[in-house]
């Protein structure tokens, strides 16, 4: 077997690290090469300025992030100390005077990594690109209105960070459960810089629909909407003709079909319930 082989059929344990930007999808094509340039100029800076040899960092590109394996020559708590901080401070310089700043989302984990010529897999790359997408992450960046989250898998944060080192503190890291495709995981989160982060709540989720449906209950109309309008029975467009006069709340309306006229609600002719045939038409035509 030749070493190209070897390398394809054995997994070296590496620090995986997962970068995403935050809402990439807000970017137009004349801001997003900036938002790659600025990401790029960010990591690549933070890995001089840690004494990390480029030969020891593989790195792809995402698109709206970079997917990075770190050799395992290189101890895992210059990453979450020092190079974790120099992402910090270049990201900041990198936001002074931004009217979007950049926000990124780091996802960490250690496992067995693969490598081929095309990239990197395994499920320690998976884990690590979960954590960073993760929906705690996204919405504690924004609650607090931070440059930037690391998200550990539970074994980085039990068998590195709890035992510390330069720029590196337990204390300020807190746990949340994820339910990731995988199964649930813990993950701990951390804000360079701050206090250990409060997890934000999850969002309610919608209101359950009858017994029996898939559907969610269906939202109540806003204070001073007209019974039946925004679609549903009675609203919405009908068949039989076109609304002749739309308005605000308590406008005057006049419906050509099944309903008669009304005002504020109040018909002020008698209301035909069903559709309205030919025959119907003529006999009203006759004054029948």
């Amino acid at each position: 077997m030749n070493d190209d082989a070897m390398d394809l059929a054995e997994a070296r344990y590496e620090l995986v690290i997962s970068v995403d930007a935050r809402r990439s999808g807000e970017y137009d094509d004349v801001d997003k090469p900036r938002m790659r340039a600025r990401i790029y100029r960010v990591l690549e800076t933070a890995f001089t300025h840690a004494k990390v040899a480029r030969d020891a960092v593989h790195m792809e590109d995402r698109g709206d992030g970079v997917l990075l394996a770190v050799a395992g020559r290189i101890a895992v708590t210059r990453l979450l100390g020092l190079w974790l901080v120099e992402v910090h401070e270049n990201l900041r310089d990198e936001n002074r005077g931004l009217r979007v700043p950049l926000g990124l989302r780091i996802g960490m984990h250690v496992g067995p990594v693969r490598h081929d010529a095309r990239g990197i897999s395994g499920r320690a790359v998976d884990l690590a690109c979960r954590l960073a997408d993760s929906p705690v992450a996204r919405r504690l960046l924004d609650d607090e209105k931070a440059d930037l989250v690391l998200v550990a898998s539970d074994s980085l944060y039990q068998d590195v960070v709890v035992g510390g080192g330069k720029f590196i503190e337990a204390a300020r890291y807190s746990p949340a459960r994820l339910e990731l495709k995988e199964g649930e995981v813990t993950a701990w989160f951390h804000l360079p810089g701050r206090a250990a982060p409060g997890i934000p709540a999850e969002p309610p989720a919608p209101a359950a629909g009858p017994p029996g449906t898939d559907d969610a209950a269906p939202a109540a109309p806003a204070a001073g909407t007209p019974a039946g309008a925004g679609g549903g029975a009675g609203g919405g467009e009908e068949e039989d003709g076109d609304t002749d006069d739309a308005g605000p709340a308590g406008a005057r309306y006049t419906v050509h079909g099944d309903m008669s006229q009304h005002h504020d609600n109040v018909y002020q002719q008698p209301v035909h319930i069903g559709r309205i045939t030919d025959g119907d038409r003529s006999r009203k035509g006759r004054g029948e």
